[in-house]
């Protein structure tokens, strides 16, 4: 599923040919194969992923989404995200979890 552009994940959601769980679990599997190569990640909040995306996967069960619905996204560690460890990388905020969100 990586080699798949975001229009055809979008298509693939929108056709049930995969959920957003399984779209999920296959990418935060890419991440568990190159995270020790790239060190790509400072931090990865896969139990909150799948909750998402469990969660957008029943929304698109009930009914009419959006096209981005249930697709993951990754932003950098420089946008705080309320309750998860932003370093913006650096070691003077490596234990700053943020207590709020990003506007």
């Amino acid at each position: 599923m990586h080699q798949l552009t975001l229009a055809e994940l979008a298509s693939g959601l929108a056709a049930g040919e995969f959920s957003s769980r399984e779209l999920t679990e296959a990418l935060l599997g890419r991440i568990d194969t190159h995270q020790d190569a790239l060190n790509a990640f400072i931090t990865v909040t896969a139990d909150t992923a799948l909750a998402q995306a469990d969660f957008a996967d029943k929304q698109r069960a009930a009914g009419d989404v959006g096209p981005l619905n249930g697709l993951p996204i990754v932003h950098k560690d420089l946008f705080c995200t309320k309750g998860v460890l932003t370093t913006c990388g650096s070691h003077i905020l490596g234990n700053f979890v943020s207590p709020y969100d990003a506007t």
